[in-house]
């Protein structure tokens, strides 16, 4: 009979644990009993990790982490049907592969005696162990029986009768609402449409789209602002999809012709998730758009942004005036909302009252009083902004000057000592200044009201595990690309980010910090280039110049900088 080296010893032999701390576990587990292994847990001496690497060597079985790609189960073997899914999520044991009559399973307990007797009864093969953490099992299980098996049973359930029936109801002459309700609430199709904003939120996706054509559907996740195709579901489960969807954004399920407009919320892992819903109707049907708001992916502060520390000491000289106007701009999509609300989070107190109207309120934060405005009953930004000015405000937050008068309303709380933060749709910071005037503010106004403008954009991050280093030449850069560093980095992909080489995001900026010298460049009426030129004496970078910074850092690419940032 085999010996086997004892866990403690392996653990101090290791360097892991001492040997007061294995005795201290040893006495706790004769009091208390349970594995040697938990009680070390339990005490803060090890990590699960620790304890399974350590079993793996007592025990001569081999170890596997999700990180090492190795615990994926093979595609083709069909192995979901030797271990059935509860079975599996109620022992945490994973089917990895099948050679003949012996199966491949990973565990994290392989003295287990009782189970592998089990795993050998209801598959008839003969069983190998490796083992794993509890953790990574699990994740590796929603992974294999989740996604794919949800996937596969929703289509399973659209057979051709299934089919038959969706398509009478696709019929527009013959819609019947109650089926179309019933559909909406069969377990596959909630299963399906949970399913796709779960796996959306784990793939830190922005927005899902569902795309109907003329015999397919698509489904598409936007991540770190580039959409993506997924897998996507039986295209006769594309009008039960929809009617869920539009059940839980309280919408009109009926109503197919109009655009709408909804939302709703979901709870994932103690996580409140808000979730906007938009539809379009096209000639194939309705496209919906599910926008994913995530405050905890996305953390409301200014220093974890990415700014550069000159590019975040200018910005909160800004917000810490105690009157102006703070304009962040940039296109949809370039993170202004979450800047504005970083901004707001840094310089919120309960000395100060802060009133924001926003269309819509994308994050809800404590402490902030917010308005969502409803043009259909009047409720409009200019109108609120005059109620916010009677309701003795200290900053004043405004989503969006899209017209005159609310322009005017946003100057004329500023001229009267408050803060007001709001957001415009300009190319650059400089072209904020011209943006006003052509909209019909007098250029002493805009001159008298603005302390801060700050255009922004999104770079998509270089994997930190795979990005590789190459020589860049001056002679082969594009004119206007001035990079110091002879050595940059380049997107090359590996599993930890999907073989894509990019990993999240980070901001690119220009700032113009209005001081008189500023001032008086804006009222004589300089030209955006002028005004930059005279805001870089006091520390101001170009979009293009904050890019390259990043380059230089290796934070991100050139290629991506160049796409997203003008070369003059």
């Amino acid at each position: 009979m085999a010996r086997y080296k004892k866990l403690g010893d392996i653990l101090i032999s290791e360097g892991i644990i001492a040997e007061k701390q294995l005795k201290e576990a040893i006495t706790l587990q004769e009091k208390e009993g349970g594995k040697l292994g938990e009680v070390l847990i339990r005490l803060g001496y090890v990590n699960e990790e620790q304890i399974v690497i350590a079993l793996s060597k007592q025990l001569s079985i081999p170890y596997v982490s999700l990180a090492s790609g190795k615990l994926k189960p093979n595609a083709d073997q069909n192995l979901e049907d030797l271990i059935p899914q509860d079975f599996a999520i109620k022992n945490i044991v994973l089917p990895l592969s099948r050679s003949l009559n012996s199966l491949t399973v990973v565990m994290f307990d392989p003295l287990d005696l009782i189970l592998l007797d089990n795993l050998k009864k209801i598959t008839g093969c003969e069983i190998n162990v490796v083992v794993s953490t509890r953790s990574d099992i699990l994740k590796a299980l929603e992974s294999f029986y989740g996604r794919d098996k949800i996937f596969r049973d929703a289509i399973q359930v659209a057979g051709e009768e299934e089919r038959a029936a969706i398509k009478e109801i696709s019929e527009e002459t013959d819609l019947s609402l109650d089926k179309l309700i019933a559909q909406a609430e069969e377990a596959p199709v909630v299963k399906l449409v949970d399913l796709l904003i779960r796996q959306a939120i784990e793939e830190n996706a922005s927005d899902i789209h569902l795309e109907p054509h003329y015999d397919k559907l698509s489904l598409r996740y936007r991540i770190d602002g580039v959409l993506f195709d997924m897998p996507s579901p039986s295209a006769s489960l594309y009008l039960p999809i929809v009617s869920r969807i539009k059940i839980l954004s309280k919408m009109d399920i009926a109503e197919k012709r109009l655009p709408q407009d909804g939302g709703f919320m979901v709870k994932v892992a103690k996580r409140l998730i808000d979730l906007r819903v938009s539809t379009l109707p096209t000639i194939y049907g309705e496209k919906v758009v599910l926008r994913i708001l995530d405050k905890t992916r996305v953390p409301l502060d200014l220093a974890k942004l990415g700014f550069l520390p000159q590019e975040l000491e200018l910005i909160r000289k800004g917000i810490s005036s105690s009157y102006g106007l703070v304009f962040l701009t940039g296109p949809t999509g370039s993170g202004k909302s979450t800047t504005l609300y970083a901004a707001l989070n840094e310089i919120k107190s309960s000395t100060k009252n802060i009133l924001t109207v926003e269309d819509p309120v994308e994050y809800r934060i404590e402490g902030i009083n917010q308005v969502q405005i409803k043009p259909e009953i009047g409720l409009t930004f200019a109108n609120t902004l005059r109620c916010f000015l009677r309701q003795d405000p200290d900053i004043i937050l405004v989503g969006e000057v899209r017209d005159l008068e609310t322009a005017e309303m946003t100057i004329r709380a500023a001229l009267t000592g408050h803060l007001v933060f709001s957001t415009l749709h300009t190319n650059d910071a400089a072209s904020t200044v011209t943006r006003l005037v052509d909209i019909g503010i007098p250029s002493y106004l805009v001159t008298a009201s603005t302390r801060l403008i700050v255009a922004q954009r999104l770079v998509r991050k270089l994997c930190s595990s795979c990005k590789e280093p190459y020589e860049v030449k001056k002679e082969n850069l594009p004119e206007g690309v001035n990079i110091s560093s002879p050595v940059i980095y380049r997107a090359k992909g590996c599993e930890k980010c999907n073989f894509i080489g990019y990993k999240g995001r980070s901001v690119i900026t220009e700032i113009i910090l209005v001081n008189e010298e500023l001032r008086m460049a804006i009222y004589r009426g300089l030209s955006p280039q002028e005004i930059i030129q005279t805001a870089k004496k006091n520390g101001s970078l170009t979009l293009l110049e904050s890019g390259l910074k990043r380059v230089e850092e290796g934070i991100t690419s050139l290629e991506e900088v160049l796409s997203v940032a003008v070369v003059y």
